[in-house]
């Protein structure tokens, strides 16, 4: 049958998320890093998901499609049902995009037999899913690190991620340019007082270098860059990336 459905442009969605939060019926999904539809019949083409989208990526067509099943929407829902806790989003939606904002642990003196608590101060890191507008991430000291690193550096949390905004990503798993629009987006929108850049050692990682730079290139934002490369036994050799006002980087 010919009937409204949403579509997306691949072209601008940029893997932000919001649209499958607002999606009441699960028929959007992250998929490589772009929403995509997943199900004709759980779309009822209503377009609730539309005004989400900072993009412009999604707009209602009339195509033919498999009509709307209410039943199997909520057939699903009961699969994938989780408890709703206070500040998450309901729980048909995708309950691991949800932004969320919370004070890192720090361990009292009478604890300091046990491990260090976390120094993680918000919710989520994957680059694909956070939103560069995501309230942590304005003025932050930010660090963009590849998903690797937290597995080769024993004191990661302390050493990385106290007191910083993290994003990580994988530069040879996923879209590379992708993570360069990304990640100028963030820098322009949160204007990072400075940015830490993780990567592993082997060629492969590098990419998540080049993305990162080329966003603090374009922004034209003057702000302290450093790269810390991580050996696979756990060494860390710094070098200092310094933005000046034009923009230009220099390596020291």
């Amino acid at each position: 049958m010919k009937r409204k459905i949403i579509e997306i442009d691949e072209q601008k969605c940029d893997g932000c998320g919001q649209c499958i939060t607002a999606c009441q019926e699960g028929a959007l999904a992250l998929i490589r890093g772009k929403a995509r539809l997943v199900k004709d019949t759980f779309c009822d083409g209503l377009g609730v998901c539309i005004g989400e989208c900072p993009q412009g990526a999604l707009i209602i067509v009339e195509r033919d499609a498999a009509e709307f099943d209410k039943a199997a929407v909520e057939a699903a829902q009961r699969t994938k049902a989780l408890p709703v806790h206070q500040g998450t989003i309901p729980a048909h939606s995708c309950p691991g995009s949800a932004t969320r904002s919370f004070e890192p642990a720090f361990a009292a003196p009478s604890m300091l037999d046990q491990p260090p608590p976390p120094s993680l101060g918000h919710w989520p890191v994957q680059l694909m899913l956070v939103p560069p507008q995501a309230p942590f991430l304005q003025g932050a000291d930010l660090l963009v690190c590849a998903d690797c690193v937290p597995f080769a550096v024993p004191d990661f949390h302390a050493r990385y991620l106290r007191g910083r905004a993290v994003v990580v990503g994988c530069p040879k798993l996923d879209d590379l340019s992708h993570y360069a629009k990304k990640l100028f987006a963030i820098v322009q929108q949160s204007q990072p007082r400075r940015l830490t850049i993780a990567r592993m050692e082997v060629p492969c990682c590098r990419g998540i270098t080049q993305a990162a730079v080329q966003a603090a290139l374009g922004s034209n934002i003057p702000f302290p860059v450093d790269e810390h490369v991580v050996g696979i036994r756990g060494s860390i050799e710094c070098q200092v990336v310094r933005q000046d006002k034009q923009g230009t980087i220099d390596t020291k």
